[in-house]
């Protein structure tokens, strides 16, 4: 694929229900989620659409960014913070995903997949526990995408999301559209933490299940050479102004076709 279409290409999501969460994981349990339509990013943000950020905007480089295992084009970058992650979707118009819109994104149409793919692990369709030790392109392991067709939702890097994470908010929380805790657990003291999503080449199998939650500061890449990031945005819903616009239009044209009849 042309590595400049690659950034382009994002998938959309359909309104729909599914089951987020998974009884066997304690700070998720399982709930049913509605969410309105939205667009993903097929791929993790590459190394070659960050360079494009960085050139337009003087960002700084994230951490690795000379690393021979990690800084090919086609690889994800990695290395950044939330922060950073953040600043490169609002450039691209987009934003990031909240963690519901991930998982959906991840468990398919069915809404309940174990891992993007189906229900039994398998080295072939994802890049983890260094199996591979480093990074791999961004559209590899294609018998692994989720059934929305989405790649990488488990293992390569972990992939920052917009939600803060509290380790009860799933147990109350709205099951239309939610966007995740209005602050952060306090981690350790070291300050509230953002949700990482989906494993990494360096994690175990553990952290591949598409419910799996892990955290991080926004400012902090501490776990740099596994952390990384797609962007989202929402679908145009058609607003009730646009229907009644429509609607007045119709009326008119009604009245005109009567006014040239007689």
């Amino acid at each position: 694929a042309d590595l400049s279409e690659l950034g382009k290409d994002m998938v959309l999501i359909p309104t729909g229900e599914f089951t987020m969460g998974s009884n066997e994981h304690g700070d998720e349990t399982k709930h049913q989620v509605v969410l309105d339509p939205y667009w993903i990013d097929r791929y993790e943000a590459s190394n070659a659409r960050y360079k494009q950020f960085m050139k337009a905007t003087s960002h700084p480089a994230p951490a690795y960014w000379d690393d021979p295992r990690l800084n090919k084009q086609n690889q994800p970058v990695v290395g950044v913070s939330w922060t950073d992650a953040n600043a490169f979707c609002k450039w691209e118009g987009k934003r990031l995903p909240t963690e519901a819109e991930w998982e959906r994104a991840a468990k398919g149409p069915e809404g309940d997949n174990h891992y993007p793919w189906g229900h039994k692990l398998d080295p072939k369709k994802a890049n983890y526990g260094q199996n591979v030790g480093r990074t791999m392109p961004v559209d590899s392991y294609p018998e692994g995408v989720s059934g929305f067709g989405v790649y990488n939702m488990a293992g390569n890097v972990f992939e920052w999301v917009e939600d803060w994470y509290d380790p009860s908010y799933y147990k109350q929380s709205l099951a239309l559209n939610p966007k995740g805790a209005d602050q952060g657990y306090n981690y350790a003291n070291q300050g509230p933490v953002k949700v990482l999503r989906g494993g990494s080449w360096l994690a175990p199998e553990t952290s591949l299940h598409t419910s799996h939650r892990f955290w991080n500061q926004p400012d902090n890449n501490s776990y740099g050479v596994g952390l990384g990031f797609r962007c989202a945005k929402s679908a145009a819903t058609v607003s009730a102004e646009a229907i009644q616009s429509g609607r007045d239009a119709f009326i008119q044209a009604l009245v005109a076709m009567g006014a040239e009849k007689n």
